[in-house]
């Protein structure tokens, strides 16, 4: 996968890495974003129910099947959110759509490869000590998304797996020090 940026979306602001992913995808970079479950949306849970209920309200008044469609996924709602941020009926925002995959968890060719941070979207760095914020997982499931704990047993295994490697790789290194330093 030859420049590809897979972005890890834990604890950052939606709004704010959909910014970043959006202008990125334009300029014609690729980007995968894994662990959409963790983004972060500030304002309280109820708040964001609220909001996602409205939201929900809003159909085709005739036939519904032909839209708006409400997407329950962490990561189709990051990719709806990506999308808004995109001119997607020009063949360019098109390009740009097709140029991004969002996943809940790590899957697996993703998990063996480095995954970077947005700064300027982190909550840490961008959201106000003490103000409320929750987890769009935890929204997800509160409106309809009904996979939440099997992502959370795989991630638990993914996490089990890569402690084991990083043990092995650790001892390898120290090998390879102690014979440089003979």
């Amino acid at each position: 996968m030859e420049n590809v940026i897979v972005i890890d979306c834990k604890d950052h602001m939606l709004g704010r890495l959909a910014s970043v992913v959006a202008k990125q995808l334009l300029s014609g970079q690729k980007i995968i974003c894994v662990r959409t479950e963790d983004i972060t949306i500030s304002g309280g849970m109820v708040r964001q129910k609220a909001k996602y209920h409205r939201f929900l309200d809003k159909r085709h008044l005739t036939k519904p099947s032909r839209g708006p469609f409400h997407f329950k996924s962490p990561a189709r709602m990051l990719w709806r959110t990506v999308r808004g941020m995109i001119p997607h009926k020009t063949p360019r925002g098109m390009a740009a759509l097709e140029r991004f995959k969002a996943y809940e968890g790590i899957p697996r060719p993703h998990d063996k490869t480095k995954r970077l941070v947005v700064p300027d979207a982190l909550r840490v760095l961008r959201l106000q000590h003490g103000h409320k914020f929750c987890k769009l997982g935890d929204l997800s499931r509160e409106v309809g998304w009904k996979h939440q704990d099997t992502i959370a047993e795989l991630e638990e295994r993914r996490k089990e797996k890569a402690k084991v490697y990083y043990q092995q790789k650790k001892k390898l290194l120290q090998l390879k020090a102690k014979a440089a330093a003979v």
